[in-house]
């Protein structure tokens, strides 16, 4: 059985909120709710930034998913006027690391950057009880992030 829960809050109209049970179909159920989130807004945010949005979830909750150890992780989405906040809270406290990718693909690491590259913005809070994961993604357009680090010469 899966277990999710969701609902549309009163005081923001423009904001969901859903605990996943740390299953592998967690991943493909915040695709749709966040699809359906999406969908609800006016203005629509642009497709590339609906598609960036989408896959920050689907990265941050496969993430909890397989890493935190946890029974439940927590989903949350805003709309703000020019961007999308989400927020993926699971039960480690091992903050997300950039690593040197599997390219043989057992191993992923591809993740992570990936969403800092799409986001403007990422933040990791400690909670009590794990963590919490942010990302900016803005409305308009697939958002590049921020800038990279010069390469040394």
């Amino acid at each position: 059985m899966h277990t999710a829960t969701a609902q549309r809050t009163a005081t923001q109209p423009s904001a969901l909120r859903a605990t996943l049970e740390c299953r592998p179909e967690a991943a493909s159920h915040a695709r749709h709710l966040t699809g359906t989130f999406l969908e609800s807004l006016h203005p629509a945010p642009d497709q590339g930034a609906a598609e960036a949005v989408v896959l920050v979830v689907s990265e941050l909750v496969t993430n909890a998913v397989r890493h935190s150890g946890g029974r439940f992780c927590s989903l949350r989405l805003s709309a703000q006027p020019d961007a999308i906040a989400i927020a993926v809270g699971d039960a480690s406290r091992v903050p997300p690391q950039r690593r040197t990718p599997d390219v043989r693909g057992e191993g992923g690491g591809f993740g992570w950057a990936m969403i800092c590259d799409m986001a403007t913005a990422t933040a990791v809070n400690e909670e009590p009880d794990g963590k919490t994961v942010n990302a900016i993604v803005a409305r308009q357009g697939r958002a590049r992030g921020r800038a990279a680090a010069p390469t040394p010469s």
